[in-house]
């Protein structure tokens, strides 16, 4: 079974290098340029299935790299973006993004979802997946989801930070699970 992630494409708050979290922005004109490279990057690859986050810009993302294919779409609220709360539509230097994103020692903040609680969330849709025996699947999702999923395939890192661990705007990576 191969596992297929991409994030979503670029919106105007990626260029501008704010927080987006749950915040629902559509993608911009180069986002929608992103999408359409993917799609072309995968059209040779075999995909049984498609889930995505319900949030606007992996939707679009989804819809553009399924045109032509008619793969099913799920759609699953455990592939939302991680709740930054009261940062949401700052600057990456607004506020200690990198310490947010640490599993030990996260900051609290208000509205905020626990990165650690969020990890459990991303697990659990992982955990799911194994079901689709035999299935080649396409996630469809955000940068912070792409991050869950690399520790559990690959670990949570000695410095116990996640941020490092993303991915570009419509990057394709790729895991494999073993039945």
């Amino acid at each position: 079974m191969q596992i297929y992630i991409t994030r979503h494409g670029q919106t105007a708050w990626n260029a501008l290098k704010k927080i987006q979290g749950r915040t629902d922005i559509e993608l911009n004109e180069k986002g929608i340029e992103q999408a359409n490279i993917t799609k072309e990057n995968l059209k040779n690859i075999k995909i049984d299935l498609i889930i995505c986050s319900p949030l606007k810009r992996a939707k679009q993302t989804a819809d553009i790299i399924n045109k032509d294919r008619n793969i099913k779409i799920i759609y699953d609220q455990r592939l939302l973006e991680i709740c930054y709360g009261e940062n949401e539509g700052k600057l990456h230097t607004e506020f200690n993004y990198d310490g947010f994103w640490n599993v030990i020692n996260t900051p609290e903040y208000k509205d905020a979802e626990n990165v650690n609680d969020f990890l459990k969330r991303v697990y659990s849709l992982l955990e799911d997946i194994k079901n689709y025996e035999e299935k080649n699947i396409l996630l469809v999702t955000h940068n912070g989801v792409c991050r869950a999923v690399n520790t559990y395939f690959n670990g949570i890192p000695e410095d116990n930070n996640l941020v490092k661990l993303g991915i570009e705007n419509c990057e394709i990576v790729n895991y494999k699970i073993e039945g």
